[in-house]
This record gives structure tokens, C-alpha cells and sequence, in this order.
């Protein structure tokens, strides 16, 4: 990709990124960032390699 066509991408990226309006929640940001959101159960539950849903080889 040339660089003409580079920067229009980052621009058009840039533009949305800045006038979209993402909903966030605010209240659960800033557990997470002082550490307060425990990790819930569901999370592992699909993944096979997580700790305690290792499947032994026959």
C-alpha cells in the first residue's frame, strides 16, 4: 500500500475512533483498574489449556 493511500487510512481510522460513540462503562473501569473485578467462572469454562480443564490423553 503507497503511502498516500496509508495515511488516508490512518486518518479515516483516527476520525472514527474520535467521533463514534463507544458506550463504556465507566463504573467497571474503574474496578478493573484498582483491581476489584474478580474473574468470573464462565471465562475458562470453553478453553481447554486453562487451569483445571486440562483433558488427560488416553
Amino acid at each position: 500500500m503507497g503511502r498516500g493511500r496509508q495515511k488516508a487510512k490512518a486518518t479515516r481510522v483516527a476520525r472514527d475512533l474520535k467521533y463514534s460513540s463507544h458506550e463504556m462503562d465507566l463504573e467497571r473501569l474503574s474496578k478493573e483498574l484498582h483491581g476489584e473485578v474478580g474473574q468470573s467462572s464462565d471465562e475458562n469454562d470453553e478453553d481447554p489449556f486453562a487451569e483445571g480443564n486440562y483433558i488427560a490423553r488416553a
